[in-house]
């Protein structure tokens, strides 16, 4: 298998890096307009780096990741599409939803694998709470995804940068889909929403709730599940996934916790691509499924940022009575 990746910015130098190593697996390049981005790249991938996609192709790819700007996702894709070149593209897949369906069905008029790089999916503390929570009967999802606000520069908000990974979650746990989204959106400390509340209604009845922000001075990835035999909760940085179970009349319960892979998310995300390209069957993250967590996404953002608290309303309370 001849693969390529296009971007090389962080993300896609890992990708580069990834495919790299793993067997069967030629990397031909990666392709960015930027000296500085491809001199990197070819220094901590050791692969070659071409200006333009057309340099790529000619060299020989059979399956490619895209990794460049959401903004030119579509382009990219659609130009892949058109080679028989088989694609993941990294969250989201695209700016709009109609882009991201219009890649939908190109991929299929054409026969061309494509899967969306949700790579959460992959962790594997989020494989062990899948499992966990398979045949249960889920009553609430709440996950808490916060950090820093990000070095680089950025035209999204938390909610496509962070929160689109947990929508995809929260789809995936309930096999259901989002038919309520009630959003609260601040922005602190940068232009786009850097705060966000976010709760949902599945289909399935299921209540879902997420928090992420840019302005917390660490990163915390938890997932908590309740079920109505179970409560799970898990630490998506440190993979350690707790089940309690067991409850009785008197409060008591047991509690344990679960094995936990170490596989490398991404490798695993790659080597899941690449085989269902080899395989022709149903990649792990569909094309449909990435449209559909960013129609959710894009929905939540119909509600405008307010500022957060401004200097005039802080300072101490005033007590009443």
């Amino acid at each position: 298998m001849r693969v390529g990746v296009i971007g090389a910015g962080v993300m896609g130098t890992n990708h580069a890096r990834v495919f790299g190593g793993l067997p069967n697996t030629t990397m031909v390049g990666i392709v960015d307009p930027l000296p500085e981005h491809r001199t990197r790249a070819t220094e901590l991938a050791g692969c070659r780096a071409f200006e333009t996609l057309d340099q790529l192709v000619a060299e020989g790819v059979n399956a490619v990741t895209i990794a460049a700007p959401t903004h030119l996702h579509h382009e990219i894709a659609l130009a892949c599409i058109a080679r028989r070149i088989h694609i993941l593209v990294e969250k989201p897949v695209a700016s709009t939803v109609e882009e991201g369906r219009e890649i939908v069905a190109a991929a299929s008029r054409a026969g061309v694998t494509l899967m969306v790089g949700h790579v959460e999916r992959f962790n594997p503390a989020v494989a062990a709470i899948k499992q966990a929570v398979a045949g249960e009967d889920i009553l609430s999802i709440a996950i808490t995804r916060v950090g820093p606000f990000p070095p680089r520069m950025s035209n999204v908000g938390v909610v496509i940068d962070l929160a689109v990974h947990d929508i995809d979650l929260i789809r995936w746990f309930t096999e259901s889909d989002i038919v309520e989204v009630q959003p609260q959106l601040s922005s602190a400390v940068a232009e786009r929403e850097d705060i966000a509340l976010l709760q949902f209604r599945t289909a399935s009845g299921v209540l879902a709730h997420i928090n992420t922000n840019w302005l917390t001075p660490f990163k915390a990835r938890n997932v908590t599940v309740a079920t109505r035999n179970k409560y799970i909760m898990g630490d998506l940085l440190t993979r350690q996934v707790t089940e309690c179970f067991g409850f009785k009349p008197d409060g008591s319960y047991s509690m344990r916790h679960l094995p936990v892979g170490h596989d490398e998310p991404l490798r695993a995300e790659l080597i899941s691509f690449l085989n269902a390209v080899r395989s022709g069957s149903a990649p792990a993250v569909t094309g449909d499924e990435g449209v559909a967590s960013l129609e959710i996404a894009i929905r939540c953002l119909e509600h405008p940022a307010r500022p957060a608290a401004s200097a005039e309303r802080k300072g101490p309370r005033r007590v009443v009575g």
